[in-house]
């Protein structure tokens, strides 16, 4: 039982991952492919849902699929763009955390309060970059 909870959660991360390396990397797909990847990953749609929308095989949305995938991932090898975003949101929401447990440590300090009010408005910025 264990191992099929934990093969669910890793099909779950594989599906996430792909998604995200689409909302990085999906305007540098061919149309076809991108058309496939949104029907499949943004509007959840079965194979056989996409095969009948774009009037081609099952087989062939499959393999179209695994050919973007392949591509997407192609991309974050050369480029690493979702790994380092992973790692900056990471080193974000660390930064954040430091910055309230800071804020209890200087509660008397008007002026370090202020600096931890400007340090915590840049984290925010960040994270709507």
């Amino acid at each position: 039982m264990a191992d099929r909870a934990s093969a669910g959660a890793e099909g779950i991360e594989k599906i996430e991952l792909a998604s995200l390396l689409f909302d990085f990397y999906g305007g540098l797909l061919p149309e076809k492919q991108r058309s496939v990847m949104e029907f499949y990953h943004e509007d959840d749609l079965s194979l056989s849902e996409i095969a009948e929308e774009m009037d081609i095989s099952r087989q062939a949305v499959h393999y179209t699929l695994k050919q973007a995938e392949k591509k997407l991932k192609y991309y974050e090898d050369t480029l690493g763009l979702v790994h380092r975003f992973s790692r900056n949101e990471k080193e974000r929401a660390r930064a954040a955390e430091l910055a309230q447990e800071l804020r209890s440590a200087v509660a008397g300090d008007q002026e370090a309060q202020e600096q931890l009010s400007e340090l915590e408005q840049i984290i925010t910025d960040l994270g709507e970059l």
